[in-house]
């Protein structure tokens, strides 16, 4: 948890309006939330079918993307990941992120 700032700007916006909890603002807000939810953040998670948008010279791609976590009780949720990925002096990190539960199987 103490290297997010590999993956996230400092002011990355991670929308979880979809669970209720509105959107975390900066690293340290989703670490705090992370805290909070303890025992109930997977102790697997996998990012998975991804894709780039529009990689542009403006510094700025869309990406979205699929995340599968499992449970310590051995179950698994589904995501899907809309992300807009910028790059910086230190590389390429997540300036938003909003997260889609997948609740049902496709055609269902």
């Amino acid at each position: 948890m103490d290297r997010m700032d590999e993956f996230f700007t400092a002011t990355v916006v991670y929308n979880v309006s979809a669970y209720g909890f509105g959107e975390l603002r900066g690293i340290e807000a989703i670490q705090a939330a992370a805290l909070v939810l303890g025992a109930g953040n997977p102790v697997g998670h996998h990012v998975t079918n991804v894709v780039i948008d529009d990689v542009a010279d403006s510094g700025e791609v869309r990406v979205q993307s699929k995340g599968v976590g499992i449970n310590v009780d051995g179950t698994c949720g589904r995501v899907t990941y809309d992300d807009v990925v910028v790059r910086d002096s230190e590389g390429w990190r997540i300036a938003s992120r909003s997260v889609t539960p997948r609740r049902v199987p496709l055609g269902g």
